[in-house]
C-alpha cells in the first residue's frame, strides 16, 4: 500500500505469542531489546494467559491475533463445532488436508464462522487494541477462512491483515536450499494474496507491500537479515518470525543481534507496527 518514494519501514512480527513460556519471553526480550515490534497471540495457548499480562505490560508492542484452525486448540467445545475438533479441543495436525476440507465441505464453513469469532472475542475480551490478524500457517488466506473474515471485518475490528506475500526472486537470491517449499509456498501464497489484495483495499484494510519469513520457516537467521534489510524494496514491509528461548533461539539471537540493529540504524529504517501503517 506504500508508494514507491515513501522511505522503507517494517513491521517486525513474532507468531505465536502465547503458545508457550520460553516464546513469551523471548517476544518481551526481543520487543524491549531488540527489532520487534508486534506479536499475534494464539489465545488459546498455554501461556496465553501470561502473554497477555506481558502485553499490558508492554504498551509499545503491537499485539494482533493468530488465529489458529490448523494445529492448535479451539475455543469453543467440540460439541458446538465436531467437524472442526477432536474431543481434546484439538484441531487436525494435517494442514493441508484440513484446507482440503474447508474448502470443499460447506457444512463446516457456519462452523469456522463461529469459531473465528470466539476466537475474535476471547481477544477482544483482553483489553488489548487488535493491532492485526494473521493466521498459524497464514490460514487466514485460506479462501473459506479469508471470505468470512472480510465478510466480518467491521464487527470483529479487523483493521490490519497480513498478505502473506513474500517474493520469490529476492528470497532466492539471500537464501538457498528447501526448493520444493519455497517454490511450492511462494506459488501458493502469491495466488492467495493476488486474490485477497483488492478485497482488503474495498474493506479499507490495511497491510504491508510485501513479507518476509513465509520462505524462511524458522530460518530469519542473523546472517540473513544481515543480507535481507539492505535490499528491503520501498514502502511498508512485515518481516515474520519465531523468537523463543528454546525450538528457536537463531531467530530471537538475530532481533537481537548488534550488527542487525546497527545496520537497521544505519539504513534509517523505522520500525513500526500495523497500527502505525
Amino acid at each position: 500500500m506504500a508508494s514507491l518514494d515513501r522511505p522503507r519501514r517494517l513491521v517486525v512480527n513474532a507468531d505465536d505469542f502465547g503458545r508457550s513460556h520460553s516464546i513469551n519471553q523471548a517476544v518481551v526480550q526481543a520487543h524491549t531489546e531488540g527489532l520487534l515490534t508486534t506479536a499475534s497471540l494464539m489465545v488459546n495457548g498455554a501461556a496465553a494467559a501470561e502473554a497477555v499480562a506481558l502485553a499490558r505490560e508492554h504498551p509499545r508492542l503491537g499485539v494482533g491475533l493468530h488465529l489458529s484452525l490448523v494445529c492448535a486448540r479451539s475455543t469453543l467445545k467440540p460439541t458446538e463445532i465436531p467437524g472442526l475438533v477432536d474431543h481434546r479441543f484439538q484441531f487436525s495436525n494435517h494442514p493441508v488436508w484440513a484446507g482440503v476440507r474447508y474448502f470443499f465441505h460447506r457444512g463446516l464453513r457456519w462452523q469456522l464462522r463461529h469459531e473465528i469469532a470466539a476466537q475474535v472475542q476471547k481477544f477482544q475480551a483482553t483489553g488489548l487494541p487488535m493491532d492485526h490478524l494473521n493466521g498459524h500457517l497464514n490460514l487466514h488466506l485460506h479462501p473459506t477462512v479469508f471470505g468470512l473474515l472480510w465478510r466480518h471485518a467491521e464487527g470483529w475490528g479487523i483493521r490490519g491483515l497480513r498478505l502473506t506475500r513474500d517474493p520469490f526472486w529476492l528470497n532466492a537470491r539471500l537464501a538457498s536450499g528447501r526448493w520444493a517449499y519455497r517454490i511450492s509456498h511462494a506459488l501458493v501464497f502469491n495466488l492467495l494474496a493476488a486474490a485477497s489484495r483488492r478485497r482488503l483495499l474495498a474493506r479499507g484494510i490495511k497491510y504491508t507491500r510485501q513479507v518476509f519469513g513465509l520462505l524462511q520457516n524458522g530460518q530469519v537467521t542473523e546472517a540473513f537479515l544481515l543480507r535481507l534489510l539492505p535490499r528491503l524494496p520501498p514502502g511498508d514491509t512485515e518481516l515474520y518470525c519465531h523468537p523463543s528461548l528454546d525450538e528457536a533461539r537463531p531467530e530471537l539471537e538475530a532481533l537481537l543481534s548488534p550488527r542487525v540493529r546497527a545496520l537497521a540504524r544505519e539504513l534509517n529504517l523505522a520500525t513500526i507496527r500495523y497500527q502505525d501503517l
